[in-house]
C-alpha cells in the first residue's frame, strides 16, 4: 500500500521544475520593477541629474538698440559665422536709408527674394512704409510678415528659414516668410501598401502633411497646433483633432507630455514616441506610427489624436491600442466578410509568429506524448542524427532568417528581396542536408517567418520577432510549463499596461462588449453606430 502512494509522488526533477514555475514569475516581477524605479529617476525632471548645467549658453532676449550700426553689427557678431548665412545690404533709394537682409542659402526662393521683395525694397517702397513698417504687409505679396521682439528671436528665426530685414531707423527687425518649394513629390506609402485606397502618404514637409489632411474632407472641426521642440536644435511639431469630438483630456495630457519633453534636437517622431509613452520599458509600442493621411483621420474621428513632427513622414497616433497594430485600412475598403476573415487570419498569424518555435521546443524536448503518434514517428525520423537539442537546432534557423531578412532590407532595391529568397532556400536545404536540423523545423520556421509578414504595422512585427526568443528560452527550461508561462506573463504585462490612460487590450480587458464589433472581425457599417467607448469622446455618435 505504501509503495503504491511513493509510486504516485513526483520525482525531484518535477518538483523542480515546479519550484522555478513559481519563482520565475516572482524574480521577473521584482526584476521589473527595480529596473523601472531605477530607470524612472533618469526621466524626472526633478533630479539632480535631469537639472540644467549652468554653464550651458541661455537664449539672450536682448532687445533691439534702435542704432542700425550697432544692431547690424551684433546680428553679425552672433550668427555671423554661418557659411550658408548671406546678408545682402542695400540702399532704399526713395527714403535714402540702408537696410540688410538676412537669410540662408537654400532655405529661401530666391526668384520671389529677388523679384519681388528686393525689387520692392529698393526702388518701391516710400515714406510711409518707413513709418509705419507694418504697411509693409499691405503692399508685399507675403502672407508672413511679422516685427522680431528680440535679437535673439530675430536670429534664430533667421537661421530657422524666414528672411530677416534690418531698416535703418526702425526700432527692430522684420521677419518675412518666403520659403523654397522645392519638396520630395507625394509617392505611395513604403511601409503600409494596399491593393486598394488612395496612393497617398506624407512627406517630410509639416505644412504639405497638414494640408493633406485638410484636404482629406472639409470640416471646421478639424484643428492643428503647433509647438517648438528641441532645445538646442528646434523643430515644428504639430497636433491635430477633430475638435468636438476628441476627449478633453485626453488632450491635455499629451499637450503636457509634449511641451515637457526636453531633449537636444527631435531629429525623428520615434523620438517623440520614446519620451512621452507610459511606459518605456514595455517592447509594444503605445503610439501607432503610421504614413497614410486616409488612416490618421480614421483616427481622429474615432477620438484619437495625431502627432506630425517637421522632417519626417511618419505621423504618431495617441492612444494605441493593441487591436489597432493588427487592423489595416484595406480592412473598411472593402466588403465586412472578407475584411472579417482576413483580420481573423491575422490575428492568427500573430500568435503563430510568437508562439510556434516555442511549441515545437516543448513538444519534441518535453511532451512528445502529446503529438499525434504517427506525426510523432514521422518528426523523430527526420530528427535521426542531428547533433543538436531542439533549442540550437532552432536559434540556428530563426538568427539565419532574422540576418537575412535585416539584410534584405538594407540591399538595394532590385537586389534585396532576391537576396532574402535565394539566401532562404540555400540556407535552409544546405542545413537540411548537413543535418544541422530537421526538415519539419524548416517548415515550422518558414510557417512562423510568413505569419509575421502579415502583421500590418512593421513596428509590431519587431515586437513579436524579439518576443519570439523570449518565449523559445522558457520552453527550452521548463516545456509546456515554460510556454504557458510566457505567455501568461505576456497577457499580465498586456493587461497593465496604457497609453494615455487607455488600458492596452481595451476591448478585451477590461470588457467592451461594444467595441467588439470592431475587434476580431469587422461588422457592417450600419452597425456601427457609435465610435469607440474607451475614447470617451464628446460626441459618440458616428451617423445621427
Amino acid at each position: 500500500m505504501l509503495s503504491s502512494v511513493i509510486s504516485y509522488i513526483p520525482t525531484w526533477e518535477v518538483w523542480l521544475q515546479a519550484a522555478i514555475a513559481c519563482l520565475v514569475p516572482i524574480a521577473a516581477s521584482f526584476v521589473y520593477k527595480k529596473t523601472y524605479s531605477l530607470a524612472g529617476k533618469g526621466r524626472n525632471p526633478n533630479t539632480a541629474e535631469n537639472k540644467k548645467d549652468p554653464d550651458l549658453p541661455t537664449p539672450d532676449n536682448s532687445p533691439f538698440s534702435g542704432d542700425y550700426a550697432t544692431d547690424l553689427a551684433t546680428i553679425r557678431e552672433r550668427i555671423g559665422g554661418n557659411s550658408d548665412l548671406c546678408s545682402r545690404e542695400f540702399r532704399m533709394a526713395k527714403l535714402n536709408v540702408r537696410a540688410t537682409l538676412f537669410f540662408v542659402t537654400g532655405m529661401q526662393n530666391d526668384r520671389v527674394l529677388d523679384l519681388q521683395l528686393m525689387e520692392f525694397l529698393m526702388f518701391e517702397a516710400g515714406a510711409d512704409v518707413y513709418a509705419e513698417p507694418e504697411r509693409l504687409q499691405d503692399q508685399l505679396p507675403f502672407n508672413n510678415l511679422l516685427e522680431a521682439p528680440s535679437l535673439d528671436s530675430f536670429n534664430r528665426s533667421v537661421l530657422f528659414g524666414y528672411t530677416g530685414l534690418l531698416i535703418e531707423g526702425q526700432p527692430s527687425g522684420l521677419l518675412i516668410e518666403c520659403p523654397d518649394g522645392t519638396n520630395r513629390a507625394v509617392q505611395e506609402p513604403l511601409s503600409e501598401a494596399l491593393l486598394r485606397g488612395p496612393r497617398l502618404s506624407f512627406t517630410e514637409m509639416l505644412s504639405v502633411n497638414t494640408s493633406m489632411l485638410r484636404r482629406q474632407g472639409l470640416s471646421d472641426q478639424l484643428e492643428i497646433k503647433t509647438f517648438r521642440v528641441g532645445t538646442r536644435l528646434q523643430k515644428d511639431l504639430a497636433l491635430a483633432y477633430i475638435k468636438d469630438i476628441v476627449n478633453p483630456d485626453l488632450l491635455e495630457e499629451v499637450k503636457a507630455r509634449i511641451q515637457k519633453m526636453d531633449f537636444d534636437f527631435i531629429a525623428e517622431s520615434g523620438y517623440i514616441e520614446e519620451l512621452i509613452e507610459d511606459n518605456y520599458l514595455s517592447p509594444f509600442q503605445q503610439l501607432q506610427n503610421t504614413e497614410r493621411p486616409d488612416r490618421v483621420i480614421a483616427a481622429m474621428l474615432e477620438g484619437r489624436i495625431a502627432i506630425l513632427l517637421d522632417g519626417t513622414p511618419f505621423v504618431l497616433l495617441a492612444p494605441a491600442t493593441f487591436s489597432m497594430l493588427l487592423q489595416s485600412p484595406e480592412d473598411y475598403y472593402e466588403r465586412w466578410l472578407p475584411s472579417s476573415l482576413l483580420r481573423m487570419l491575422r490575428f492568427a498569424a500573430a500568435f503563430m509568429a510568437l508562439m510556434a518555435p516555442s511549441l515545437y521546443i516543448s513538444f519534441i524536448s518535453f511532451h512528445p506524448g502529446l503529438i499525434p503518434t504517427e506525426l510523432a514517428l514521422s518528426i523523430i525520423e527526420t530528427r535521426l542524427g542531428v547533433p543538436f537539442p531542439s533549442l540550437i537546432e532552432v536559434l540556428i534557423l530563426e538568427v539565419s532568417i532574422e540576418i537575412l531578412r535585416e539584410a534584405g532590407i538594407r540591399l538595394p532595391k532590385p537586389v534585396g528581396p532576391a537576396m532574402g529568397i535565394v539566401g532562404g532556400l540555400i540556407i535552409g536545404d544546405a542545413a537540411v542536408q548537413a543535418g544541422l536540423v530537421s526538415p519539419f523545423l524548416v517548415i515550422v520556421v518558414a510557417v512562423t517567418a510568413i505569419s509575421s509578414f502579415s502583421i500590418p504595422t512593421y513596428s509590431a512585427g519587431i515586437t513579436l520577432r524579439l518576443l519570439r526568443f523570449v518565449g523559445m528560452i522558457f520552453a527550452a527550461f521548463l516545456g509546456m510549463f515554460g510556454t504557458i508561462l510566457f505567455f501568461l506573463l505576456l497577457c499580465s504585462h498586456l493587461t497593465k499596461l496604457k497609453s494615455f490612460g487607455v488600458p492596452y487590450l481595451t476591448p478585451v480587458s477590461p470588457f467592451r462588449p461594444r467595441d467588439w464589433k470592431d475587434l476580431f472581425f469587422r461588422a457592417p457599417r450600419a452597425l456601427m453606430k457609435r465610435r469607440p467607448a474607451m475614447m470617451k469622446t464628446q460626441d459618440d455618435k458616428r451617423k445621427s
